[in-house]
């Protein structure tokens, strides 16, 4: 079972881009984009008759590295197609960060999709269908045994399964967004946000990421280069609210603060809870800026 990161945070997951596993040319730039993590995917985005020519050159560009500080994960099909379990196979094989499966609904599917990798890569899951969303507490106590360590919601999975609307507020989405963010963290799971479709539209983009940092989640889910910046933006920690964690930080640590549960800090009533949001927000800066360093 591989080692995995609980600790939300710990790894800077705010721009998470998909690229279609059998474009050789867009993995090749995929090396040099301001990406936290590259998503190459054999799945949604691969014709059928492209499933194999995208496995191999999807293992063969882990294999061949040079993707830098960037976290790697390939999707693979579903294990009830007809490429999933040597998806898997050529993934365990070829050794990227993680695995992300799709369409996990129960933590049967967890287990299943375990026994299939093997003790190898962590794994990522897809929460994109009706089933998962009423699933969603043991869907998490079944992750960490799983080797589950990211969490991925699929909203135009789930906006096709609920035939909705969701228009620009998502206001349909938001029940199963918001109790999803609640899950993850409930057990200590990463949870990064859907796509947005609509690839011009960079306003609609801006917005929808800031509904994504209201809601709670780590970051979000990405299918072109140029919603790298706003993503990367919006999901770090504005200066302003690191400075202020810093302050915080400080306050409780003064050895006359020792074993105090309130304070006031420049005027400002916090509590031990606004300490352990602050440390938090700290670990997120301070990773965030090793990275980019």
């Amino acid at each position: 079972m591989p080692s995995l990161e609980r600790s939300v945070g710990a790894r800077p997951r705010r721009s998470v881009l998909y690229l279609p596993g059998a474009n050789a040319r867009a993995i090749e730039k995929a090396r040099t984009l301001a990406c936290d993590v590259v998503i190459l995917d054999l799945e949604d985005s691969v014709a059928p008759d492209a499933k194999l020519a995208a496995r191999a050159l999807a293992a063969e560009a882990v294999r061949a590295g040079g993707f830098g500080r960037r976290e790697l994960v390939i999707r693979t099909n579903g294990l009830d197609t007809p490429w999933g379990i040597e998806d898997l196979a050529a993934a365990a094989a070829a050794g990227p960060d993680a695995v992300l499966v799709p369409k996990v609904s129960s933590p049967q599917d967890l287990a299943a999709y375990r026994r299939a990798l093997g003790a190898g890569p962590a794994l990522w899951a897809m929460i994109e269908t009706c089933k998962a969303v009423f699933a969603l507490d043991a869907l998490a106590k079944a992750s960490g045994p799983a080797g589950v360590l990211c969490w991925v919601v699929g909203t135009n999975d789930l906006v096709k399964e609920m035939r909705c609307r969701p228009l620009a507020d998502r206001a349909p989405l938001v029940p199963a967004l918001a109790l999803s963010v609640m899950a993850a963290r409930a057990h200590g799971i990463t949870i990064l946000d859907g796509v947005y479709n609509d690839i011009p539209d960079l306003e609609g983009l801006a917005r929808e990421c800031a509904q994504g940092v209201d809601l709670g989640f780590d970051g979000k889910s990405l299918i072109h280069p140029t919603h790298l910046e706003i993503a990367n933006r919006a999901f770090s920690p504005e200066p302003d609210a690191v400075a202020w964690a810093r302050t915080v930080a400080a306050a409780f640590d003064l050895a006359e603060n020792a074993g105090k549960g309130v304070l006031k800090v420049d005027g400002r009533m916090v509590e031990r809870l606004h300490l352990d949001q602050a440390k938090r927000l700290i670990e997120v800066a301070e990773a965030i800026a090793a990275q980019e360093a």
